[in-house]
């Protein structure tokens, strides 16, 4: 049950940023949708959706790789217990 919870929780961020990339390419088509009254707000707007859908998807990928202990050393969380305190 967790798992298709999880599933949907990520189905949701990517529906959001393929919405962003349908509005953005209705733009370069000059095709306006109804709620925005110009097409680069429409743009705008899309731009907004793809990049929250692509960066929570992103984040929910690095944060999971990042508690299997699966990212470069870059990415890691540095671990407080192994700080130099003099």
């Amino acid at each position: 049950m967790t798992r298709i919870i999880a599933l949907i929780i990520m189905l949701i961020p990517g529906f959001i940023a393929a919405l962003g990339i349908k509005l953005m390419r209705d733009m370069v088509f000059g095709i306006l949708q109804s709620p925005f009254p110009y097409l680069w707000l429409q743009f705008l707007a899309g731009l907004v959706f793809f990049l929250a859908g692509l960066g929570f998807v992103a984040g929910f990928i690095l944060h999971r790789d990042r508690k299997k202990n699966k990212v470069q050393a870059i990415f890691r969380i540095p671990d407080s217990k192994k700080q130099n305190r003099p």
